[in-house]
């Protein structure tokens, strides 16, 4: 299978991604918290790139919302919730639709609003990610959705473990790109926790005070649970043991 990575997704044509298989990985924060928020029992999470349509969608949706995200790490005005995975608790998100505005990962996501199919990936579900991949045994690409569209070590590195994994069980036929990505996790991913300390955005989150949020995000595997996005909301793929159902 041939495997692609594109490092933001600036320039990335919509409707090129019809029929294409794509993950979408923000690794600090929305592909953690979306993935929390499913793991917690969300209806739904509907990604949305402005928050004037995330207050259209909560008027038109009742009480039952919750409106969550950020502008540069910081809750926006008037949401309920901002973009750390703690505030994404059961007590919050079940049986709730999350609206959610972040100002990279709804980016990236919406860009992938007409792929066949577009995971939501993450360190806290990769193992599920890779798995899904394998058993579909197509060509993949990965966006990650780096930061106000430039170049973020931490998705390119989890896109590079992604890949390794597919890699392990079938034959892959990487880009440039992905073989740049490949070589990232090599070398960073000893040390998961470190990298996000390190990294540009990791340490402006610290600086924030979000620094727990970095433990959390480094966590592999932690939560079992595929989100993917499909007719413009994220609901969970069903797993039954080593099958995936829709």
């Amino acid at each position: 299978m041939k495997v692609d990575i594109h490092f933001f997704p600036l320039n990335i044509e919509e409707l090129l991604l019809k029929e294409k298989t794509v993950v979408v990985v923000d690794v600090l924060r929305a592909s953690t918290s979306i993935t929390t928020a499913i793991y917690n029992g969300a209806k739904e999470v509907v990604p949305v790139t402005t928050v004037a349509e995330a207050g259209k969608i909560a008027a038109n949706t009742g009480g039952s919302v919750v409106l969550g995200g950020e502008r540069n790490g910081v809750k926006i005005e008037g949401f309920h919730i901002g973009n750390s995975p703690t505030e994404y608790t059961i007590e919050k998100v079940k049986n709730k639709t999350v609206v959610f505005s972040s100002t990279n990962g709804s980016v990236a996501l919406a860009k992938t609003k007409f792929a066949k199919f577009s995971l939501v990936g993450s360190f806290v579900n990769v193992s599920l990610v890779a798995d899904f991949l394998i058993q579909r045994n197509e060509d993949f690409m990965i966006i990650c959705a780096g930061k106000h569209n430039t170049f973020c070590i931490e998705d390119t590195v989890c896109a590079g473990m992604i890949i390794s994994k597919v890699a392990d069980q079938v034959t892959v036929e990487p880009t440039d790109a992905a073989v740049a990505s490949l070589a990232l996790y090599q070398n960073f991913g000893h040390s998961i926790l470190e990298m996000l300390q390190n990294s540009e955005h990791g340490l402006y989150l610290q600086e924030i005070g979000f620094g727990k949020d970095l433990e959390i995000c480094s966590a592999v595997d932690s939560l079992a649970v595929l989100p993917v996005y499909a007719n413009n909301a994220i609901h969970e793929w069903k797993v039954e043991g080593k099958k995936m159902m829709a």
